[in-house]
């Protein structure tokens, strides 16, 4: 069974959100998805001052199966990079809500009420709490 944190948000396409106490959050991908995709060999992120609109494509995922595109879950400003995860892109698989975070947001818009809570996100993935 997959690991999904009571204390995050997230998004039917599997990136978590952890809000911060500021106007920024972390994101990343969830358990679920970390392990769908098997052994995690590339992460692709854009630079530090991207601008995305919730639901844009803002990098992509590769692992040993596949390809997953990255879903922004809130519009913003990426204020920062997992730099770890250019030589280490495995933190993903080993601990995706903690070292494995992709990006730190500047949240233009409070897209958050419309993220799923984790009994939600259990329902869309097919299992229970």
């Amino acid at each position: 069974m997959s690991n999904i944190p009571d204390n995050l948000l997230y998004t039917s396409d599997h990136e978590w959100v952890s809000k911060g106490d500021d106007d920024s959050c972390l994101v990343g991908i969830t358990d679920y998805a970390q392990d769908s995709l098997g052994d995690v060999t590339f992460v692709e992120v854009p630079s530090v001052g991207s601008n995305f609109s919730k639901g844009d494509v803002f990098g992509v995922v590769e692992s040993v199966k596949a390809a997953s595109d990255l879903y922004m879950p809130v519009s913003g400003e990426i204020t920062e990079i997992n730099e770890s995860l250019n030589d280490s892109p495995e933190l993903i698989n080993d601990d995706p809500y903690e070292k494995g975070w992709v990006i730190r947001v500047k949240i233009s818009e409070d897209d958050l009420s419309s993220l799923l809570s984790s009994e939600e996100y259990l329902k869309t993935i097919g299992t229970s709490s």
